[in-house]
C-alpha cells in the first residue's frame, strides 16, 4: 500500500515535469527545470535510445545511477540503495533537441521506511499489550473455572477421609454450569447422608429387634434345661413365651424381606377385583387367630381394577396395626366414591399424637420411642403399606385423635391410569 501510494505521487510529479520540459527550447533550460522541480531524496536521469545518460540530476549522490528498466507489466521498480528502498518509474519524453528520450525518476522511500518501522513497533507493542491482557484474563478465567472444581475435589477428598457429608456453600445460587454442578453435588451429598442415616437406623433397629426375642428364647430355653422336667407350669410358660417370640421374629423378618423387595420394581397385575371379598379374606383369619371383634360394614358389592394380592397385603398390615394398638372393636368399612372405592379401618385405641402422623410412613418410625414389648411392632408395616399403595395407584391417609382412636383410609381408584 505504501509503495502504491508513493508510485502515484511520483507519477504525478513525472507528469508535471514532462509538461514543464515540453515547454523548454534548449537542453540548458530543460536541466534548469529539472533542478527546480526535483524533490528531496530524488534523482532524475535522462537517457537516449542507446541507454546513454544525457543528464543526471540528483539530490543524493549515486541515486541517479542508471538502473534496470521496468517490465511492461510493472508500473514501477523497487531497488535497494544503501539499505533503503528506492522506487523508480520511467516514461518516454521529447527532449528539446527533438529526440525521443527516456525519463527515469527515482525516489528514496525514507519516510515510508520510517513509517513502517514505527508501525512495526506499534504493532509489536499492541500485540505485546494484547498478549498480556489475554494471559491475565486467561489466568483469571482459568482460576474462576478451576477454583470451584478444586474446591469440589477438596470437599470430596475431605468427605472420603473423614466419612462426613460436607456440602459446598459457595455460588450455589448461580445459573451457570459450575453452580449447577455444585447444586447437584450438594443434592447428592444430602441424599447420601440421608441414605447413610437410614442404613445406620436400619441396622440399629433391626439388630435391636432381633436381639430381644433371641434373648427371651435363650432365657426360657435355659430355664427349661434347669427346671423343665420338674415343673409343668414352667414348661407351659416357657413354651408359650418361646412360641410367641418365634412368631414375632417370623413376622418381623417377613416384613423386612417385603420392605427390601419393595425397593425393586414390583409387577402388578390389574384385574377386576371384588373389594368386599378381599376385606373378608383378611378379616376372617385375624378374627380366628387373635379372637378380636372386627366388623365389616358395606352396603353392596364393590369392584375395582387392581391387584388383589397386594391389596390383601396392604389391608392385613392396616388391620394388624389396629389390632396391636387397640383393645376394643375394629371396624372395616367399604364406601363407594365417585371414581373409586374407599376402605376405612377404624380402631378405638389410644390414638396417635398429631406431630407423629407425618412420620408414620417412615421406615422403622415408632410413636413409642421405648418400643413397648406389648405391641411387638417393628415400625416397618406402614412404610410397606405406603409403598404398596403408591404402586397400586391408591391413596393412603391417616386421621387420629389421642384418646379416641385412629382411622386409616385407603382410596382405590376404579382403574389405574398407567395400568397398561
Amino acid at each position: 500500500m505504501s509503495h502504491n501510494t508513493e508510485y502515484h505521487q511520483l507519477l504525478s510529479r513525472s507528469n508535471n515535469l514532462t509538461t514543464a520540459l515540453s515547454q523548454t527550447a534548449t537542453e540548458e533550460d530543460a536541466v534548469i527545470v529539472i533542478r527546480a522541480t526535483i524533490p528531496a531524496n530524488s534523482a532524475v536521469t535522462i537517457t537516449d535510445s542507446a541507454n546513454k545518460a544525457i543528464t543526471i540530476v540528483q539530490s543524493v549522490e549515486g541515486l541517479g545511477k542508471i538502473g534496470d528498466r521496468t517490465n511492461a507489466d510493472d508500473p514501477f521498480v523497487i531497488r535497494d540503495f544503501k539499505g533503503i528502498e528506492a522506487l523508480s518509474i520511467t516514461m518516454p519524453i521529447i527532449w528539446p533537441t527533438g529526440e525521443v528520450v527516456t525519463l527515469e525518476i527515482t525516489q528514496l522511500l525514507t519516510d515510508v521506511e520510517q513509517n513502517l518501522r514505527v508501525l512495526k513497533f506499534v504493532l509489536i507493542g499492541v500485540t505485546a499489550f494484547a498478549m498480556i491482557l489475554i494471559v491475565l484474563s486467561s489466568m483469571t478465567l482459568g482460576k474462576i473455572v478451576t477454583q470451584p472444581i478444586e474446591k469440589l475435589i477438596q470437599t470430596m477428598t475431605s468427605n472420603r477421609q473423614s466419612g462426613k457429608f460436607e456440602k459446598i456453600n459457595e455460588n450455589v445460587d448461580g445459573k451457570d454450569e459450575l453452580a449447577q454442578m455444585e447444586r447437584t453435588y450438594n443434592e447428592m451429598m444430602e441424599e447420601l447422608e440421608q441414605n447413610y442415616n437410614k442404613q445406620e437406623q436400619f441396622v440399629s433397629n433391626a439388630s435391636h429387634e432381633l436381639k430381644t426375642p433371641l434373648t427371651v428364647i435363650e432365657s426360657y430355653a435355659s430355664l427349661l434345661i434347669r427346671r423343665g422336667l420338674e415343673n409343668r407350669e414352667v414348661v407351659d410358660e416357657a413354651l408359650a413365651a418361646i412360641l410367641s417370640e418365634t412368631g414375632r421374629m417370623k413376622e418381623m423378618i417377613t416384613q423386612m424381606l417385603d420392605l427390601a423387595k419393595s425397593n425393586e420394581a414390583q409387577a402388578f397385575e390389574f384385574v377386576d377385583t371384588n373389594v368386599n371379598q378381599l376385606v373378608e379374606d383378611v378379616v376372617k383369619p385375624l378374627r380366628q387367630a387373635y379372637g378380636r371383634d372386627i366388623q365389616i360394614e358395606a352396603d353392596e358389592q364393590y369392584y375395582v381394577e387392581t391387584d388383589g394380592k397386594y391389596v390383601k397385603q396392604l389391608l392385613f398390615i392396616l388391620l394388624d396395626n389396629a389390632r396391636k394398638y387397640s383393645d376394643g372393636e375394629i371396624v372395616a368399612s367399604i364406601n363407594d366414591q365417585s371414581n373409586g372405592v374407599e376402605v376405612t379401618v377404624k380402631d378405638y385405641g389410644k390414638g396417635i399424637p398429631k406431630e407423629d402422623i407425618p412420620h408414620l410412613f417412615d421406615r422403622f418410625y415408632r410413636v413409642d420411642s421405648d418400643r413397648s414389648r406389648k405391641t411387638g411392632g417393628t415400625g416397618l408395616g406402614l412404610s410397606i403399606a405406603k409403598e404398596i399403595a403408591d404402586g397400586l395407584g391408591a391413596n393412603l391417609s391417616i386421621e387420629s385423635v389421642v384418646g379416641m382412636g385412629t382411622c386409616i383410609r385407603v382410596f382405590i381408584p376404579n382403574k389405574r391410569e398407567d395400568s397398561q
